[in-house]
């Protein structure tokens, strides 16, 4: 009887192989989609705890290989990834969606090699913990910068965890909740594994105490962070109030052709303005300190283009005071082979025009610019689409009105070090101009959850604006105080507080972070160690036996 074909035979083996773990790749995709639902506009935060439980179930089993390890994180952050990103498709195409979400599901598989790794050593979810802060930080660095979204902790903003932003920023908060969820998991398997002895191995209780160590800790931390946290929040103490607008004029239509129609989406934050200004010489809205207009609101150059010139210097002086009006501005050295510009956000006064600017200093790739244009334009048809933006140098702070305004354009609020820079460099305040018309409302909702984290971060008012939604005006608290609907025209007109204290995270927010980091890459080299040394004592005691 011939043999089967060798493509039949690995085929076979490779089904029995997967048959076998169907457990575990079915937790693994679970708790992935678990981790997805956490985020907005789910929002169900505590799905992100169970996700990381599910997840140790898998990678601390005994049958669990450092490869094993590897492709299980990756699955896990396949099934996250891909149904958190199906917006981007709708800017690159379904290919580049894809691929970015394979790329990004690498990170959790490096996680999740590390960890079979480490899980020998006693207190293993504070090692997990710490690996996973590791991996978060890595992918917010490389490549190109870094892509922070998914970021665990901006899945917590309607969660009691949220205030240990104030102390750490979001790299504590995802440590948090990362630790949380391992530690009941390990309280769960030391619990089980008790219960299954027979009586007389039952003399002593299951070993969780350093799990229950590690949530009392994560409770105690929240409990003493959110007191102030809620003070700043409900507007205790004597900042000064003043009332700050926003414009949210909207587009003719969402996708990437929105701005082939430039002058109408200039118009109608132009028209909206005009309409605000009606209603405060109407007593109906209080007169504004400024007013913040969203990110791209004039892609046509205002400093160069009269018309647009002419119709912001209106708008302005309708509403009697200054814009901050988000341009496309050309940079020097701009040709029209190379026509390389800033995404401008400048402050435009009522009497003399344009004044402080903030150039966007962390700009989007394949998005505003494209990485190795003449690689990358030959993989796909949107390629070109990407824009000639180069990233400004300024401290990310306007004057307007005698107000220093911290601005975070869009993306650069997804990165911890802009709005934080901005706040030590002064800033009273937090504005994040963003365009969302190219993107869909769930993609709105995800990047307000950035914006709501960074208010209790650094305990400053945030004020949103988009072009299309979702806008807002969120609290130190994180709670918003107004928000617009997603796709229409509207404006918020709110009163908030300037503050000028400074958090712990402001202040140690990246110590904090290499900290934790630490205690990932300390975990791995003590594994590390811990193996050879078991490995060489082994040797040792086999040449013993052989002598004798």
């Amino acid at each position: 009887m011939a043999e089967p074909p060798r493509w039949r035979a690995r085929a076979e083996r490779f089904g029995r192989a997967v048959l076998a773990r169907l457990p575990q790749l079915s937790v693994t995709i679970v708790a992935g989609l678990l981790l997805c639902l956490s985020f907005p506009p789910f929002g169900w935060w505590y799905l992100a705890v169970v996700a990381f439980g599910a997840l140790a179930w898998v990678l601390t089993r005994q049958t669990t290989t450092i490869a094993g390890g590897f492709g299980y994180g990756f699955l896990f952050g396949a099934a996250f990834y891909l149904p958190l990103l199906p917006w981007i498709s709708g800017l690159v195409g379904v290919v580049p969606w894809i691929a970015l979400s394979l790329v990004e599901a690498l990170f959790p598989a490096l996680f999740g090699a590390l960890a079979v790794v480490v899980r020998r050593l006693p207190g293993w979810p504070l090692w997990f913990a710490g690996l996973w802060a590791a991996q978060e930080w890595l992918k917010s660095t490389v490549p190109f910068g870094g892509f922070p979204w998914g970021v665990v902790a901006f899945s917590q903003t309607d969660a009691p965890l949220l205030p240990l932003a104030r102390i750490g920023g979001a790299p504590l908060v995802s440590f948090a909740v990362v630790l949380a969820g391992f530690s009941v998991a390990a309280i769960v398997f030391e619990v089980v594994q008790w219960w299954r002895r027979d009586d007389t191995q039952k003399t002593k209780p299951p070993a969780v105490v350093l799990p229950g160590a590690c949530i009392t800790v994560v409770l105690l931390a929240t409990a003493l962070a959110w007191p102030p946290v809620r003070q700043s929040g409900m507007g205790a103490g004597e900042e000064q109030p003043v009332t700050v607008a926003v414009v949210q004029g909207n587009v003719p239509r969402l996708g990437l052709d929105f701005n082939a129609q430039r002058r109408a989406v200039l118009d109608n934050h132009v028209r909206e303005t005009m309409r605000l200004a009606a209603d405060v010489r109407a007593g109906r809205a209080p007169q504004p300190m400024f007013v913040v207009w969203p990110e791209n609101s004039s892609d046509i150059d205002p400093l160069a283009n009269p018309d647009a010139n002419k119709l912001i210097s209106n708008a302005a002086a309708a509403i009697d005071a200054p814009i901050l009006v988000g341009g496309v501005v050309a940079a020097d050295g701009a040709t029209p082979d190379n026509p390389v510009s800033t995404n401008t956000v400048i402050v435009w006064n009522p009497d003399s025009g344009p004044a402080d600017r903030h150039d966007k200093r962390i700009v989007q790739p394949f998005g505003e610019y494209l990485p190795w244009r003449s690689f990358f334009s030959h993989l796909s048809p949107y390629a070109d689409r990407a824009g000639y933006f180069i990233p400004g140098d300024g401290d990310g702070v306007v004057t307007a009105a005698g107000v220093p305004v911290g601005v975070a354009t869009c993306w650069e609020v997804i990165f911890d070090r802009a709005p934080r820079e901005s706040v030590r460099n002064g800033a009273q305040l937090l504005a994040v101009p963003t365009n969302n018309a190219t993107f869909d409302e769930a993609m709105s909702e995800q990047q307000l959850a950035f914006a709501r984290l960074r208010a209790v971060e650094h305990d400053r008012y945030t004020v949103v604006a988009g072009t299309t939604g979702i806008s807002a005006v969120i609290a130190p608290d994180g709670h918003e105080l107004a928000r617009t609907a997603f796709f229409e025209p509207a404006y918020l007109d709110t009163s908030v507080r300037l503050k000028t204290q400074l958090t712990v995270a402001t202040g140690w927010g990246p110590a904090i972070q290499g900290l934790l980091i630490a205690v990932g890459v300390g975990s791995v080299i003590a594994a590390i160690l811990h193996n050879w040394n078991f490995a060489r004592r082994r040797s040792s005691g086999d040449k013993v036996r052989g002598a004798t």
